[in-house]
C-alpha cells in the first residue's frame, strides 16, 4: 500500500509517499494532498515530516529515514553517492562520477541525478556544473538556489 501527503515549505509544496516502511518518494508538487482513506499516516511518513520541519527551520542537517528509491543499478549508485555529500557541501557532476568510478558519465549522473525522486533526502541540489554555475533542478534552479543558500546560511 502506498501513502501519500503534501507538506507547504518556504519554498514550495512537497508530495510525500510511502509504504508502510520505507519512503519512496519526496518530490516538488502544484497540487495539495492528504490521503483520507488511510489515515493516521504510517509512522515512517511523520517522521519524514518532521525531519523535513527540521530540516527548513534550520535545525537538522542529516536525515535518518528509511528510504526505497527506484531506480536502474546505475541511479541507485548516484544517488548513494548523493548521500554522502555533507551538508553546505557542494560537488560537481564530473566530481560524481568520479567518485562512482565512472568518470566519463558526467552527462549520465546529470540524468540520473534529474530522475531522484527523493528530493533534499537524497541531495541532488548539492551538484552543480564545473563552473560553479548551478546546472538543472528538477524542481527548479530557483529552490535549487533556495536548498543551497538555506544551507549555507544554518
Amino acid at each position: 500500500m502506498i501513502y501519500q501527503t503534501t507538506l507547504q515549505t518556504k519554498v514550495g509544496l512537497l508530495i510525500l509517499k510511502s509504504t508502510e516502511t520505507h519512503i519512496i518518494q519526496i518530490d516538488w508538487s502544484k497540487t495539495i494532498y492528504t490521503d483520507k482513506k488511510h489515515s493516521p499516516l504510517p509512522t515512517v511518513l511523520q517522521n519524514a515530516i518532521q525531519q523535513l520541519e527540521d530540516y527548513f527551520s534550520g535545525s537538522r542537517k542529516i536525515f535518518n529515514l528509511p528510504l526505497k528509491p527506484q531506480g536502474t543499478p546505475f541511479q541507485q549508485s548516484v544517488w548513494k553517492e548523493l548521500m554522502s555529500i555533507p551538508y553546505n557541501k557542494t560537488i560537481s557532476y564530473s566530481e560524481l562520477a568520479i567518485k562512482i568510478n565512472n568518470p566519463k558519465a558526467a552527462r549520465a549522473v546529470g540524468s540520473a541525478n534529474g530522475k531522484n525522486a527523493i528530493s533534499i533526502v537524497i541531495p541532488c541540489h548539492r551538484v552543480i556544473a564545473a563552473d560553479g554555475t548551478l546546472g538543472g533542478y528538477a524542481g527548479g534552479i530557483d529552490r535549487k538556489a533556495f536548498l543551497l543558500q538555506h544551507e549555507k546560511s544554518t
